[in-house]
């Protein structure tokens, strides 16, 4: 097995991951063709199949099951070996790979990069969007250094480092401005309108109004907080979003924005990453970073 290369597995890694040669050639950087030749190299080294290839699906066959569980094993030693080069050299430079739920990313994402851009000119900075479940699996594969989530996640292999609490606030259609704010037991009563399963938030918001995650919604479920945000300015029911989020979601829908007088719904906000990640020190820096670019939108949200 003289020719297998970093390269390969990592390509490996990217199919693995999307079972798409085209997805997986996207995030590698490289065309379709390049990607599949490198992997019929890899299976040829080998001298047996790791994709079952379909019209739009690549799926792992059982040794590719085996063998992917061990090239990340791979991957993610050398990634470490890097780390541990970059950590002794102090500092923040560097490939840095941040994951971020979609309920935070769009809102402090662009104060955050802004931040850490102007501060440290170095880092090369990756982000990765998508639900929380992901974004675990990911950090503990070794394809994220960080990420940022709604916390707790009680995983014991990670670090958890609490970074502000946001509250929730109820939207309503515009002509419900002037009717008193519902209490937590009406709200249960009313059509509230719900991110689809997997969103922690969705998780939120439900356990805030005490209802059962698991009785059918049908209809009431959207897989942004802007579609969310809309369907209320439609007239088709009420939902919760974030602090955060008012102020973008809200600016091109008749919505109205209230708290609670009865409760004070919040979430905690944090970033996670491995016990054993090399960058542990640098990574509590970028947490203070993360939390004064929180600290500003507030304070920009609290001025407007």
């Amino acid at each position: 097995m003289t020719n297998l290369t970093l390269r390969q597995l990592r390509y490996f890694e990217a199919l693995a991951n999307e079972g798409h040669f085209g997805r997986a050639a996207d995030i590698c950087s490289i065309s379709q063709p390049a990607l599949s030749v490198q992997i019929k190299e890899l299976e040829a080294t080998l001298g047996t199949v790791l994709f079952e290839r379909g019209h739009r699906q690549a799926r792992l066959t059982a040794f590719g099951e085996q063998f992917g569980m061990r090239a990340r094993d791979i991957l993610r030693a050398v990634d470490e070996l890097g780390d541990m080069a970059r950590a002794a050299q102090g500092g923040l430079a560097g490939r840095l790979r941040i994951g971020v739920i979609p309920t935070i990313a769009p809102y402090l994402l662009p104060a955050l990069i802004g931040t850490l851009g102007d501060t440290n000119a170095e880092l090369d900075i990756h982000v990765r969007e998508t639900i929380t479940p992901r974004l675990l699996q990911e950090l503990m594969d070794g394809q994220l250094d960080t990420a940022i989530v709604a916390l707790p996640v009680s995983e014991p292999s990670l670090t958890e480092v609490a970074l502000f609490d946001e509250a929730l606030v109820l939207v309503r259609p515009e002509t419900e401005q002037q009717q008193p704010i519902p209490t937590v037991d009406a709200l249960r009563d009313m059509r509230l309108l719900l991110l689809e399963e997997g969103h922690c938030f969705r998780d939120q918001a439900l356990s805030f109004c005490n209802l059962n995650s698991g009785l059918p919604r049908a209809g009431l479920d959207g897989s942004s907080l802007s579609t969310l945000v809309q369907m209320v300015g439609a007239g088709i029911g009420v939902t919760l979003i974030p602090e955060m989020a008012v102020s973008v979601e809200t600016r091109s829908a008749p919505v109205c924005v209230a708290r609670f007088n009865d409760a004070h719904p919040s979430r905690t906000v944090g970033m996670i990453w491995r016990k054993t990640n090399p960058l542990a020190d640098q990574l509590l820096q970028i947490s203070q970073v993360v939390r004064q670019s929180a600290e500003g939108l507030r304070t920009a949200h609290s001025a407007t």
